[in-house]
């Protein structure tokens, strides 16, 4: 039997498309997510996420009211739902962080933006839109807790999902033989100095990661 590890607890019907598959699944949640105090002292008219964490941080702040008629610019349709159902106004969706600060400085050059971050965010979205001058501030609304744990059961193909998770699974396990499959090309990008065994998903969905795990050993 194939033996699948996802490095953050899946939904169930997310784990049952796997069990449905053959597979055998082991979870076990990687990192965590606290959120940090923050104020909407100098928020811009447009908004930047490119995580549902700091969706959800940003959307449980008490006077969310006051920002949520401002343009919203996303990573992925997840995120972009997630803002959808708490009331805000999804104006770009993009498939990644560098693919959105390039809508960004093409489209918008002269707008201002406010990026609500987490502490292990990555540099690329910041980086450009600093090099191009664009106006921007960052509101770090959440904090990613590693929380690495041995795995002791040889599994054939791994789950990530964030940079983080990798770091987390790294600290106490090694990677030998297994694909790794993950929800985007930054996750990838975190593993490539370990191995050459990595599937990345078409879409940056949980969904469509588990999809491709799927078609990988069903060949």
């Amino acid at each position: 039997m194939i033996r699948i590890l996802s490095t953050k607890k899946l939904q169930p019907n997310q784990k049952q498309f796997l069990l449905n598959a053959g597979f055998s699944v082991v979870e076990a949640d990687f990192i965590r997510i606290k959120n940090t105090a923050f104020t909407f002292s100098n928020i811009h008219d447009n908004l930047i996420f490119t995580s549902r964490n700091a969706v959800k941080a940003v959307s449980n702040y008490p006077d969310v009211q006051d920002i949520r008629r401002n343009p919203a610019f996303c990573v992925g349709e997840k995120t972009a739902d997630l803002l959808d159902e708490n009331g805000f106004t999804v104006q770009e969706i993009a498939n990644n962080a560098a693919q959105l600060a390039q809508m960004i400085i093409a489209q918008y050059p002269t707008e201002g933006f406010t990026f609500f971050s987490g502490n292990l965010r990555l540099d690329e979205l910041p980086n450009q839109l600093k090099n191009a001058n664009v106006i921007f501030n960052e509101v770090e609304v959440y904090e990613t807790v590693l929380m690495p744990s041995p795995i002791n059961v040889a599994m054939d193909g791994v789950l990530f999902f964030s940079p983080s998770a990798v770091e987390s699974f790294l600290l106490a396990n090694k990677i030998t033989n297994e694909i790794c499959f993950c929800i985007g090309n930054t996750t990838a990008k975190a593993l490539e100095n370990v191995t050459n065994n990595i599937i990345i998903a078409n879409q940056p969905s949980v969904e469509n990661t588990i999809i491709q795990t799927i078609n990988h050993f069903k060949k």
